[in-house]
């Protein structure tokens, strides 16, 4: 059966890897950016796989996505928030730790995932009540720099977004489990992307390609999980 996932963040780097791989795998992807007129690669990919749309969405602007989501009529399988920030890679002192980077962080990388999963449940509702059992899904792009056991100095306001990302996924976990809806989040591991850069440990491939399995092995026995792109547990 054909899976029905939209992807936020989809223009670059992780999102529009997983992108490709959903489109060529022939699952349907809605891929949503917020600039869709300078993505290039994302609207390259949709020429050439016709079960790609390309939406444009502002993760941050919540008036932006309910007008969004009340357009859309297709039913959701997998929704994957991804769309994030990474500004201001020091702690307290680090003068780029401003008003506006902090807004950013925490618009972007919390407030959007809220945003996105408050006015797209109801397609993922329906698509939960289409697939025969099989739950709905959301799936939330974290990392392992906000779990509170891994702390660090470095990149202070990402990584307190990130640990209110994976606290929401737990909260959301908790309230859908009742209309078949599981929810995890996900460290997708140090990737080589503007985010990550050029030293990081793998290519955003190989992230795309371990998300999207273990976003497959996701259950409402497993809903609530934290865990990395191969399938290990992350620490809260």
């Amino acid at each position: 059966m054909t899976t029905r996932i939209m992807i936020t963040g989809a223009n670059r780097g992780i999102g529009l890897q997983m992108t490709k791989q959903a489109a060529e795998r022939g699952d349907e992807v809605i891929a949503a950016c917020r600039a869709p007129l300078e993505a290039a690669e994302l609207t390259a990919l949709a020429k050439e796989h016709e079960n790609v749309t390309v939406l444009g969405l502002d993760v941050t602007v919540e008036r932006d996505v309910k007008s969004v989501a009340k357009g859309m009529i297709r039913p959701i399988d997998l929704l994957i928030c991804n769309a994030g920030v990474l500004i201001g890679r020091g702690g307290l002192t680090d003068p780029a730790q401003d008003s506006q980077a902090v807004e950013a962080a925490l618009m972007t990388n919390v407030a959007g995932v809220f945003f996105t999963a408050r006015h797209f449940l109801a397609n993922v509702k329906a698509g939960a009540s289409e697939r025969g059992g099989n739950p709905g899904k959301i799936c939330i792009l974290s990392s392992q720099m906000g779990s509170s056991e891994r702390s660090g100095s470095s990149a202070i306001m990402y990584r307190a977004s990130k640990a209110a990302a994976t606290n929401l996924a737990r909260s959301m976990a908790v309230e859908l489990e009742v209309d078949n809806i599981a929810v995890g989040a996900y460290h997708p591991g140090w990737v080589r992307t503007d985010m990550g850069g050029s030293g990081a440990a793998i290519d955003p491939s190989e992230s795309a390609a371990g998300l999207l399995s273990r976003f497959a092995a996701l259950s409402m026995a497993s809903t609530g999980i934290f865990e990395d792109y191969k399938g290990d547990s992350i620490p809260f």
